[in-house]
């Protein structure tokens, strides 16, 4: 029990660490982003960049829990859920800076993209553990 709260608290922290570490990014390296944000007055380029964040922390959440608890696959699916509660009420505020494709297209894969990075990281744990080493030219390769 103790490791499944873990693994959904890790996995919100991973998307909140994540999330800050790349808009620390984008205020730093897209021309305007920083002045924008303030009133959300974003370009097209930025809203994709945004879009992109919300990925990325997406998949590293959902990899984080399924690496805390990998045999508990339902838990994705709980981070998911509560990722996407967190944010409805943040959209519902700002609904009005943003197009209708922009709020879907973000709450849209919040859960599926959680689910993805879990599954990703169970398929490529599942390979390293059942192809430990694979032979080249008779030499062996880790990995």
């Amino acid at each position: 029990m103790r490791r499944s709260i873990f693994a959904v608290v890790g996995g919100l922290a991973v998307w909140i660490v994540v999330a800050t570490l790349l808009n620390f990014g984008l205020r730093a390296g897209l021309a305007g982003y920083a002045l924008a944000e303030p009133t959300m007055s974003f370009t097209l380029g930025m809203k994709g960049a945004r879009l992109i964040l919300g990925a990325l922390s997406s998949l590293a959440a959902g990899a984080a829990t399924s690496l805390i608890a990998p045999s508990r696959t339902s838990l994705t699916w709980v981070l998911g859920v509560i990722v996407l509660a967190l944010f409805i009420p943040a959209h519902v505020q700002l609904w009005v800076k943003f197009p209708v494709w922009y709020h879907l297209v973000f709450l849209g894969t919040l859960v599926p993209l959680v689910m993805l990075g879990a599954a990703l990281t169970r398929s490529l744990s599942r390979k390293s553990t059942t192809n430990p080493g694979r032979k080249v030219s008779g030499n062996t390769i880790n990995g």
